[in-house]
């Protein structure tokens, strides 16, 4: 069992372990900006100064580089501190989460390299301001896990009172207004290792990171929306799907397969069922590390505690290095992958009484300085680690923002993983949504058959 550490006297005084939600006063919310970071983060270093303090985040770009150009490591000449591999691995189990110690004791080889800890993340002044607007003004509904009302372009809880309001920051978590991306999925291959990634050109609507701070939600409610064309393999090209994600209601999921010709309205996209064409390997609500409704789960806020992490992963997630060059057949290249010691915050949710779901138990680890989750363990119905997930998070300076694409799912039962989401060649436009790059009215079934039958 992992330690958790506890908090500062600061966020005890904020009632973070109350057992209902209820939004912060206007006293608590002084320590924003204070004591807390703007979006809720403890300011100080730990104990032991391995964990520094946050002073702003290292939003600035490297001199000379233009958004569009392969992204640099800012921390190239940092040096490893240490490795955990099985050998080690319980002399750091307090800074592990279950599915990490799985990993480093069945996968042979498995290790992580442990670099010094750099606070690199922040937001633009207008995601601190939106943010301190939703601090008194944010609510959930009275069911206790849809979103009431918020205001966009902000962390909706940033003093969370629940692990339900504590998920929503993480759904909501500042990524601009919208993305293009081209990225590939690579299917692990045990043996030789050898594998065809599915390869697909994406367009992320999220008209919640608009920065003008408009009430949420608006219009028809919509979380996200997300419009996908396959590339590669020639078997595939052509397929397209259409998703929209809501603040408080199921997905609506819509499907475009060329032999077929015409387009499909999927049943259920939500929750367990499996992503088709995924090889088993990835359930919707598991995109990207957790999507979709709250309502199946009771989200248990259980503290912070201090872990080991994927963090600055520019290295890895370099979109000019060759995927064959990077993934292996039971794991990515070690040595690309760079962990740092963060505080997290750490979340159980156990299925509801009357409820069902594939995964019957997932613990959550949150970055305090984004929101973003950057692990996560998934259980059986026997109460063992099944599935065990990572991001890999980067700074995109032309937001600013700490983002993740890629994520990765090890399933232990049949010993494969996928990693989802990766840029390596491919690319991203953080920008689209600003700039006008994205077109709205794409977003719908009649243009996904209009542009299925071209």
């Amino acid at each position: 069992m992992m330690k958790i550490t506890a908090l500062c006297a600061a966020l005890a005084l904020l009632g973070h372990a109350a057992p209902a939600a209820a939004a912060a006063t206007e006293a608590q919310v002084q320590a924003l900006g204070k004591d807390l970071t703007p979006v809720g983060a403890e300011r100080g270093a730990n104990k032991d100064g391995s964990i520094p303090a946050w002073a702003g985040g290292d939003l600035k770009a490297p001199p000379g580089w233009k958004p569009g150009q392969p992204r640099p490591d800012p921390y190239a000449a940092d040096k490893v501190l240490f490795s955990i591999d099985a050998s080690n691995a319980d002399q750091y189990k307090d800074r592990l989460s279950e599915g990490q110690l799985a990993l480093l004791k069945t996968l042979k080889g498995y290790r992580m390299d442990v670099y010094p800890t750099r606070r690199s993340c922040g937001y633009p002044d207008a995601v601190y301001a939106n943010t301190r607007k939703n601090a008194t003004g944010a609510a959930l509904a009275a069911n206790g896990h849809d979103l009431d009302k918020a205001v966009t372009g902000g962390v909706p809880f940033p003093l969370p009172a629940s692990g339900a309001e504590a998920m929503w920051n993480h759904k909501l978590r500042w990524l601009g207004e919208g993305r293009i991306e081209r990225y590939s999925t690579v299917f692990s291959q045990p043996g030789d290792g050898k594998f065809v990634p599915l390869v697909q050109d994406q367009w992320t609507a999220t008209p919640n990171g608009n920065p003008a701070g408009k009430p949420m939600p608006e219009g028809d409610g919509v979380e996200y929306r997300l419009l996908n064309e396959v590339v590669t393999p020639a078997a595939r090209t052509g397929e397209l799907i259409l998703l929209h994600y809501f603040l408080a209601k199921d997905n609506d999921a819509w499907l475009y397969f060329p032999g077929q010709r015409r387009v499909r309205r999927a049943p259920t996209f939500s929750y367990d069922n499996p992503v088709p064409g995924y090889e088993n390997l990835l359930a919707i609500d598991q995109y990207p590390m957790f999507g979709g409704r709250l309502d199946r789960y009771d989200w248990k806020l259980q503290g912070k505690q201090e872990l080991i992490v994927p963090y600055n992963t520019f290295r890895f997630s370099d979109e000019s290095k060759k995927l064959a060059d990077v993934f292996g057949p039971a794991y990515p290249k070690r040595e690309l992958v760079r962990y740092e010691a963060h505080r997290v915050w750490k979340i159980e949710a156990t299925v509801k009484a009357g409820q069902r779901h594939t995964f019957p138990k997932r613990v959550i680890y949150l970055d305090e300085d984004t929101w973003m989750m950057l692990a996560t363990d998934l259980y059986d119905a026997q109460g063992k680690v099944w599935r065990v997930q990572e991001s890999f998070p980067y700074t995109a300076w032309e937001l600013p923002a700490c983002v993740y694409q890629g994520y990765i799912i090890y399933d232990l039962n049949v010993g494969r993983y996928m990693a989802d989401n990766m840029p390596q060649e491919g690319k991203v436009d953080w920008l689209a949504g600003r700039e006008g790059r994205i077109d709205a009215t794409r977003f719908n079934a009649d243009e996904l058959r209009r542009a299925g039958a071209r």
